[in-house]
């Protein structure tokens, strides 16, 4: 046992490191519930102009996909973001949940922005 005793606290380093060194993306799924019916003009897209259209973001010629009020509903489908059978595990849902990357950078939306986008997916992600 003495031969061994003076790794013990190195392979117990190591095995700390490599532990702490584990993340796992985590999200909350908002604990608000929508009924009313959620249009994509009136209620996504503001949320969307307000936070993630910005210069230097998700606008036209900037970082994909194109989150513009003209481009934006076509940009959803064509980097297929919204999956309106599953839509808790949307991209565009799970990076606006997202702890280790959220969007927008500058920290996640309000619960109920979050639960409006959640609501229209949940509707079938209408262009309405």
């Amino acid at each position: 046992m003495k031969k061994y005793g003076k790794y013990l606290p190195i392979a117990f380093f190591g095995l700390l490191i490599s532990i702490s060194s584990c993340t796992k993306d985590y999200y909350v799924i908002p604990d608000i519930t929508i009924t009313d019916t959620v249009s994509f003009a009136n209620d996504v897209l503001p949320i969307f102009s307000t936070n993630c259209a910005l210069s230097g973001c998700h606008i036209t010629g900037g970082i994909a996909p194109d989150l513009s009020p003209i481009n934006a509903y076509d940009n959803l489908n064509l980097y297929s973001l919204v999956d309106t059978a599953n839509p808790e595990e949307s991209t565009i849902y799970i990076r606006m949940n997202s702890t280790s990357s959220p969007m927008p950078p500058s920290g996640n939306l309000q619960p109920l922005e979050i639960a409006t986008v959640l609501a229209w997916i949940e509707q079938g992600a209408n262009n309405n």
